[in-house]
């Protein structure tokens, strides 16, 4: 297996983003959400683009495939918080229907990818 650069990755640069976003986002929740909420989102999104980069180290392209589907179980735990943050009315439904859209995308490009690999 070629092991990839990671940083040269579109799906562990959008995944690095998301993170970003994330911190702003959770700090306009309230500070009750700091051991709930904000610190599930905060950690979900860390893990999307950290499993990407740790895959890349991985000397086979299966176990890569490994760390690049708990990316993608990281997407969607990501996804379904945000679904309870708009609930909660946390973030604006423009807010939300931003940070979906970014999401799904990057939940595609992940499956994409790890439809490419050769295992």
């Amino acid at each position: 297996m070629n092991r990839h650069n990671f940083k040269k990755l579109k799906i562990w640069q959008d995944g690095l983003g998301l993170v970003v976003k994330t911190y702003k986002m959770t700090n306009t929740f309230p500070s009750k959400e700091k051991y709930g909420l904000i610190s599930q989102l905060n950690r979900c999104s860390v893990s999307i683009p950290s499993n990407i980069a740790e895959g890349t180290s991985k000397s086979s392209e299966k176990h890569f495939r490994t760390f690049l589907e708990i990316s993608l179980g990281s997407a969607f735990e990501w996804e379904t918080q945000i679904i309870i943050a708009e609930k909660l009315k946390y973030i604006s439904s423009d807010e939300f229907e931003d940070l979906e859209s970014r999401i799904i995308q990057l939940q595609k490009m992940i499956s994409g990818f790890i439809g490419k690999l050769d295992c």
